[in-house]
């Protein structure tokens, strides 16, 4: 199993379901993208709007920052054959904006991005985003399993998990992400009443008029019809 069908597996089991709490849970990108992800001006009430545009002029994360950001979730979720990765599915936008809706994301994040930038200059001189792909690898690899971790990655632990949750998050929330899982709602299905073993445990039957009106296969679509008096027609 490689690390897609892991991370698919962890969100089937919840698990990246509880990342986030109290906000609607979308992946995006641009202003406008977050809008139409959100439901801007759909449903929301005049607060609401407020907040959401209050939300789209704030900035937190520097260019620099969701740099870093972008790299760590692309290693988190890396392209397939088959879909398109983190990035492309606009996850590190996603977490700028969640950190601005939910502030107390601000400091942890913030000082992960640091806490990465350092541990990078610390082993090899450059930022996160400088240093070549197997160097930030061997980093990650440090701090993705909390249970063999050393004492002195716990901060960069920490963070990981967190961006791990999030970037779930954000990715299995956007189109990218539903059609990777092959999640395609809810659809109508054809039902064939009660099995009979259970009519016949209850002592129950259907009555032959009812049955051929309500459970025919071939009257499905047809929209049923009542006289004044309650009794079904068609």
């Amino acid at each position: 199993m490689d690390r897609r069908d892991t991370l698919k597996t962890l969100l089937i089991g919840s698990v990246a379901g509880g990342a986030v709490s109290g906000t609607m849970l979308v992946g995006c990108q641009t202003e406008e993208a977050v809008k139409e992800a959100l439901g801007v001006g759909i449903g929301r009430t005049p607060f609401e709007r407020e907040r959401d545009a209050n939300l789209m002029k704030e900035e937190f994360l520097t260019v620099a920052e969701l740099g870093v950001v972008a790299t760590l979730c692309d290693i988190i979720l890396p392209p397939s054959d088959s879909a398109g990765g983190a990035s492309d599915a606009q996850v590190p936008d996603f977490i700028n904006f969640i950190a601005k809706d939910i502030p107390d994301l601000k400091i942890p994040i913030r000082g992960g991005v640091a806490w990465m930038n350092n541990e990078s200059l610390t082993r090899f001189g450059k930022g996160f985003t400088d240093i070549t792909n197997a160097q930030q690898i061997e980093i990650v690899e440090d701090i993705a399993y909390p249970d063999t971790a050393s004492e002195v990655m716990k901060p960069g632990v920490n963070f990981f998990n967190r961006m791990r949750g999030l970037t779930l998050t954000g990715y299995y929330t956007t189109k990218i992400g539903l059609d990777d899982l092959g999640y395609v709602g809810n659809r109508p299905n054809a039902w064939d009443g009660v099995p009979q073993d259970v009519l016949d445990k209850h002592g129950m039957s259907y009555e032959k008029e009812w049955l051929a009106k309500c459970v025919d296969q071939e009257q499905r679509n047809v929209k049923a019809e009542w006289d004044e008096q309650g009794n079904l027609l068609t």
